[in-house]
């Protein structure tokens, strides 16, 4: 008897997003223990090897929750029995102070699985979001009144990370999992009411299906995809019309950008300034997920509604400022 229809839908998205890969390369399953993680772990581990690849597996423990250590043992060793190797598990610290704790820990899990990667040489890093998380995220972004580089979405592929799940329903993840007798773990901050992703999942999201009918999570992932392409077109135009920066940066050995010249600034389409002004910021040491669209507002505020004002301060420690024609980059303690 072949595999249940869950079990083979997310074979085919894992297929589909290895096919690009070289014989022999290792990709590495994030996996938390959930449904959609354990369900991609499975799905990994009989796909790899008919590519001829090798898959892998990382949990990350966060250790914010009783346990912890012991649940993250135990989903490494279930992702051994699956078949994945090698498999780490990571333990992270989750800073206290600074973003909130959802981005706190998101930063520590990815800076885990970097070093991972690094470790093994993995080709890819596979994530097990789904379409409903992508829903989420744009309602969330929509919420927070984010740009269009939010309400894109989380993109099915960045750098070594890959997300061959975004177009499967949360369900049917849940539906493979109960295929392959898995018995995934069930996170109590998914049903935690004090993160917005948990109310977005189970409060708004229901409401939206209730108000306007069935349909609204995959038009919301759509919308992402639509945006997503909108985006990456404007970004390739602020990359060209950036040129100038980098090669600034790059001859000044990668430290502060040069002064961006106002009048330059201030003739481009709004989309493609915001852009090159982000892309400024975060050369000269933003961390660019700090990066805001108010923070994006103050330095255009510089360029297009200048009224004296003397500087703009930015996250990661950087101040920009108007002076002699031009918007400079540097770090406020030398202000």
């Amino acid at each position: 008897m072949g595999p249940g229809a869950a079990v083979a839908e997310v074979r085919t998205a894992v297929r589909a997003c290895l096919a690009d890969l070289a014989a022999g390369q290792l990709v590495l399953v994030a996996c938390s223990g959930g449904a959609d993680s354990l369900a991609l772990a499975a799905a990994a581990a009989f796909t790899a090897p008919r590519l001829d690849l090798r898959a892998g597996g990382v949990t990350v423990d966060h250790g914010l929750q009783a346990g912890s250590a012991e649940r993250a043992a135990k989903v490494a060793a279930r992702l051994a029995e699956l078949g994945l190797a090698p498999v780490s598990s990571v333990a992270v610290t989750v800073p206290r102070d600074g973003p909130g704790p959802e981005a706190a820990a998101r930063q520590a899990r990815y800076g885990a699985l970097d070093r991972a990667a690094r470790e093994h040489g993995a080709a890819a890093i596979l994530l097990g979001h789904t379409l409903d998380d992508q829903a989420e995220t744009v309602l969330l972004g929509l919420a927070r009144g984010s740009g269009g580089r939010s309400l894109a979405g989380m993109p099915a592929r960045r750098g070594h990370y890959r997300r061959p799940l975004l177009a499967v329903r949360r369900a049917a993840t849940a539906a493979a999992c109960a295929e392959l007798g898995l018995e995934p773990w069930q996170d109590p901050h998914n049903a935690d009411d004090r993160f917005a992703r948990a109310r977005v999942r189970h409060q708004a999201l229901p409401a939206l299906e209730a108000a306007l009918g069935p349909g609204v999570t995959e038009a919301l992932a759509r919308t992402a995809g639509q945006l997503r392409a909108d985006a990456e077109c404007l970004d390739d135009l602020a990359f060209a019309e950036s040129g100038q920066l980098r090669q600034a940066s790059e001859a000044g050995g990668g430290s502060d950008p040069a002064g961006l010249d106002v009048a330059w600034l201030a003739a481009l389409p709004a989309a493609i300034r915001s852009r090159v002004l982000r892309d400024a910021a975060v050369m000269a040491g933003c961390p660019a997920g700090a990066l805001s669209a108010a923070h994006i507002g103050q330095l255009d505020a510089l360029v297009t509604a200048w009224r004296g004002q003397r500087w703009a301060d930015l996250p990661g420690g950087v101040r920009a400022r108007r002076q002699a024609g031009k918007v400079w980059f540097s770090s406020n303690t030398r202000n």
